[in-house]
């Protein structure tokens, strides 16, 4: 039996004195497993320090400390891989299961699992056709999304102030970009440099434009109208950074309009599907940027000789229009007339109508008053009333004296003399008690009546007018040929010049004569009009009838 090749200087080891048995008389050494561990993984290391390994990407996951843990596989085995974050950090390309691809590393054993894996510190697909099916099936995903969606994008500006570049400050690309839009249209322009190949490229492409879409109105860098993503022409590998998923995304969710010009015009990476224009060439890029100055001249030169005749016309077409629609309107004065007709007309509506209806409130006033009583009439109705009830008061209590005498005798007839004497007794009581209730009820019913009286009559003393001349009011009335009151006046057009007329106050009448014109406003400042009730002279401290 041949030995492995392991360390021969390394010390002999203690015979085990069960060995003999157990292998038939060979003397082995015994090894702990970290030493057979390490023999191990020394072995496997200096036998396949570097190695090339081609398979089929399977398991691959990110762990939150940035290293990356997958398997390559072919038809027959598997081999476990690892790729630590330096160097994942440096890949062109993002891993996916399924993707074939070319692995430079060494191999390595992991002690704590006892197997053995793959270090790997470069990548690539295996071959163009890979990283062609790669980028179909990244463009398929993302178009899944949605990201590149026409109503995506956005309307390009005009006339820029501030263009931004996203591209490499050493090439052609930057030289050709400046030289067109100087002879186009001189713009300001900001460069920020990136690589645009190679490991690193595509962080640095989409750090540019998520850095130019967070920039403010208040920064010191100014915030560019327009970016440009453009690189020259190269292989496939070579524009693979505008291919990777983070540069597509930053793209995607720019703000600011983005005009993709990445390769040759046969070029097609996904960063072209994404932005809101794509142009063929750097150049093409630098000329749907910015408008031709001379051209824009010369349109502004031919506007501003059209303007004066497009001026010219638009004033005389105004002034037919204005003239034609004067024709159809008629005159001012015509309108004023019949809106002054209208008017008075309303006005003559207006005094008739209040007329009418202070004279049928004046009516309606009378007719209350005709139908109101006076206290004295309603006295007498009251005494009257009372007497009546007194009256049968007392015819109730003859007949009730007559029947309890009547039954009285009845019961007398039929009683012992004692039985009569008690009969007796009970029957006086219950007359004394009867004849207290009718000596009180009529009094009670009078009291409750009186009461009555003069609630009405405080209630008919709150219609008099005379508490409104108690405030101050004053009644006036015509004076007839006697010397007495006549019919109240409402209206100062009712008085004529020289007419005698009285003016009832609160404490007495006093006669004047009127002056002047009929039918004088009264000032501005005049006190309402005193309440129009009618009454008697009763001599100079007389007070008139309340009905």
């Amino acid at each position: 039996m041949s030995r492995l090749p392991f360390d021969t200087d390394r010390p002999s080891r203690q015979r085990d004195p069960g060995a003999e048995t157990a292998t038939g008389g060979h003397n082995l050494p015994v090894y702990t497993v970290s030493e057979i561990s390490g023999e191990l993984k020394r072995t496997v290391e200096s036998r396949f320090a570097a190695v090339r390994v081609r398979g089929e990407i399977s398991g691959f996951k990110r762990a939150a400390s940035g290293h990356c843990y997958l398997a390559l596989k072919d038809e027959d085995a598997l081999i476990d891989a690892v790729v630590w974050r330096g160097a994942a950090m440096r890949l062109g390309f993002k891993p996916e299961d399924g993707l074939e691809v070319v692995a430079t590393g060494r191999l390595t054993t992991y002690p704590g699992r006892s197997k053995y894996q793959l270090v790997v510190e470069q990548m690539e697909p295996a071959g163009a056709g890979a990283l062609m099916a790669l980028i179909e099936e990244r463009r398929r995903r993302l178009a899944a999304e949605g990201l590149f969606d026409a109503g995506r994008k956005q309307p390009l500006p005009f006339l820029p102030e501030v263009i931004g570049v996203i591209t490499s400050p050493t090439g052609a690309v930057i030289r050709d970009i400046l030289h067109r839009l100087a002879d186009r249209f001189p713009r300001r322009v900001i460069l920020w440099p990136v690589m645009v190949q190679g490991p690193g490229a595509a962080e640095q492409v989409t750090a540019a434009i998520r850095g130019f879409d967070a920039l403010g109105p208040g920064d010191r860098v100014p915030r560019p109208d327009l970016l440009i993503v453009a690189r020259g022409g190269g292989s496939i590998e070579d524009l693979m950074a505008f291919n990777e998923e983070s540069v597509v995304r930053a793209a995607a969710d720019c703000t600011i309009p983005l005009i993709s010009a990445v390769g040759h015009e046969t070029d097609t990476t996904l960063i072209d599907f994404v932005a809101d224009l794509r142009a063929p060439t750097p150049t093409a890029a630098a000329e749907k940027a910015v408008p031709v100055l001379g051209e824009l001249l010369l349109e502004l030169g031919d506007l501003g000789a059209r303007l004066p005749a497009a001026a010219f016309r638009l004033i005389e077409r105004g002034s037919e229009r204005t003239a034609g629609l004067a024709r159809g309107l008629p005159r001012p004065q015509s309108l004023i007339d019949a809106a002054t007709q209208r008017l008075d007309d309303r006005a003559e509506r207006l005094d008739a109508g209040i007329d009418r209806v202070l004279e049928r409130r004046a009516a309606r006033v009378r007719e209350l008053s005709a139908r109101l009583k006076s206290p004295g009439e309603r006295f007498a109705e009251a005494a009257g009333r009372l007497d009546l009830t007194g009256q049968r008061l007392e015819a109730v209590m003859g007949r009730v004296q007559d029947r309890a005498r009547a039954r009285l005798d009845r019961v007398a007839a039929g009683l012992s003399p004692g039985a009569a004497i008690r009969a007796g007794r009970l029957g006086r009581e219950r007359l004394d008690g009867l004849g207290a209730r009718l000596d009180t009820g009529p009094r009670l019913k009078l009291q409750r009546l009186a009461e009555r009286l003069e609630a009405q009559g405080a209630l008919l003393e709150s219609y008099s007018y005379r508490r409104a001349l108690a405030r101050g009011f004053a009644l006036v009335e015509t004076v007839d040929a006697t010397g007495g009151t006549g019919q109240p006046v409402t209206r100062a057009a009712a008085v004529s010049p020289g007419q005698a007329l009285a003016l009832v106050f609160a404490d007495g009448r006093v006669d004047v004569q009127a002056s002047g014109e009929g039918g004088v406003p009264p000032p501005p400042d005049a006190g309402p009009a005193a309440p129009r009730r009618r009454g008697r002279s009763r001599g100079p401290a007389a007070q008139p009838d309340l009905f």
